[in-house]
């Protein structure tokens, strides 16, 4: 195992931790911006350094069409090719098989994809994605698991769950780095709670580096989402990381911190940025609209990032969506925001302040108090009182103390006395 995760500090379910991984040593909760070919679009590596990114994600299938995983191992791996010091992490392709469906066909064996390059046919087996994530080389490792969305009903979820399961065993016998790579497994099941644990129960008895809870944030009601993350936070061990994937909305990793998450990816700060938005402490800004077009702010008075120093709304709004100079601006600024937020999580929970933090930042998103309620019950769970945030009509003080945690049952869901 060629990782150390030590809990610094907590309340209730939240964790502050140390990640010590074979590049880099990490704080979580932490957030990992996606590169998906080895870069993220319109920033340097130095850049990233700046701003404080821990972990960045890069991609499996596209790694492997374009420039080729043996070619990346030739030229002594991911980390040197793109000249990044830190850490980073690899998908398995298992994503591709909703996001391109359309090119997939999956079997026992493995997902055919037809290359949106060429329309070549290419074969993704647990033991290929296995050897093309070995080449390249990054910290972390993950499983090939079968995903559908969990908008989809009936058989083919359980189907799905059950040959993760039997994947994961052919991805650790595949495994040739063990000592310097670690491979997660990722919990699948839909919105099933019972298919949800007997997932969690099969990679926890696989006794794996680290856990990724998958299959969510594609399209089901939030409601959902959180108690799936809430039931599987809880079944998972206490002392291996646990990784939320494609999360990437700052709110949702609050509610996933407050429930006992550690690490999150998600596209979205980058992509909002290339579409003139920008993200602030109370949710979006929108560099497109005419009121910005003469506003000499900056685009966050609080931020210290390059950005805000540097420029003003008025100019930004001058460049979004018509120069490659407003989407550079904008993705930097956006990910200085989510890795600050990464760094206030970790320290609120370290000084023990996270109630209060979570109380500060859904102040900033809500003013008028309309938390939405699966933020409340969420809470409710996590054993934080936000009543102060709420609309007195809309939002209810729980009766409880804030230092004992509310007792869930399996599947997150609060048990009544």
């Amino acid at each position: 195992m060629a990782l150390r995760f030590e809990i610094l500090g907590r309340f209730n379910r939240a964790r502050a931790a140390r990640l010590t991984l074979p590049h880099f040593t990490c704080q979580t909760p932490l957030f990992m911006p996606v590169g998906t070919q080895g870069t993220i679009k319109g920033l340097t590596t130095d850049q990233l350094e700046d701003i404080g990114c821990q972990i960045i994600l890069g991609n499996t299938y596209h790694l492997e069409l374009r420039p080729g995983s043996r070619l990346i191992d030739e030229l002594g791996g991911l980390h040197k090719f793109m000249n990044w010091k830190r850490a980073l992490l690899t998908d398995s392709g298992g994503f591709q098989m909703v996001s391109l469906l359309h090119l997939a066909d999956i079997t026992e064996e493995g997902v055919t994809f037809q290359s949106p390059v060429d329309g070549k046919p290419m074969l993704l087996t647990p033991e290929e994605s296995i050897h093309i994530q070995n080449n390249i080389g990054a910290d972390i490792i993950m499983a090939l698991d079968d995903v559908v969305k969990t908008t989809i009903t009936g058989p083919r979820i359980e189907e799905a769950m059950y040959r993760t399961l039997r994947w994961i065993d052919r991805c650790i016998a595949a495994h040739k780095k063990p000592d310097v790579q670690n491979l997660f497994g990722i919990v699948q099941g839909g919105l099933d709670p019972v298919l949800r644990d007997i997932c969690v129960r099969g990679l926890v008895e696989r006794n794996l580096p680290g856990y990724a809870i998958g299959g969510l944030a594609g399209g089901e009601d939030k409601d959902s989402f959180w108690r799936v993350v809430a039931q599987c936070t809880a079944g998972l061990p206490e002392n291996k990381p646990r990784y939320v994937m494609g999360v990437g909305y700052p709110l949702d990793i609050v509610v996933c911190s407050a429930l006992g998450a550690d690490m999150y990816d998600c596209v979205y700060p980058t992509r909002t940025a290339r579409f003139g938005t920008a993200l602030v402490p109370e949710g979006v800004l929108k560099l497109k609209h005419n009121a910005m077009a003469t506003d000499e702010r900056p685009i966050d008075p609080t931020c210290s990032c390059m950005v805000c120093k540097k420029y003003t709304r008025a100019y930004l709004h001058c460049l979004v969506t018509k120069d490659a100079m407003g989407s550079q601006l904008l993705s930097y600024h956006n990910l200085s925001y989510m890795m600050r937020l990464s760094r206030d999580l970790h320290m609120s929970i370290l000084e023990g302040r996270f109630p209060e933090f979570v109380r500060g930042f859904l102040r900033a998103q809500f003013p008028k108090g309309d938390v939405p309620q699966w933020v409340r019950n969420a809470m409710e769970v996590a054993g934080i009182d936000i009543s102060e945030c709420c609309a007195s009509a809309k939002c209810h003080a729980p009766s409880f103390q804030e230092q004992q945690p509310v007792p869930v049952d399996a599947n997150g869901v609060v048990q009544q006395n």
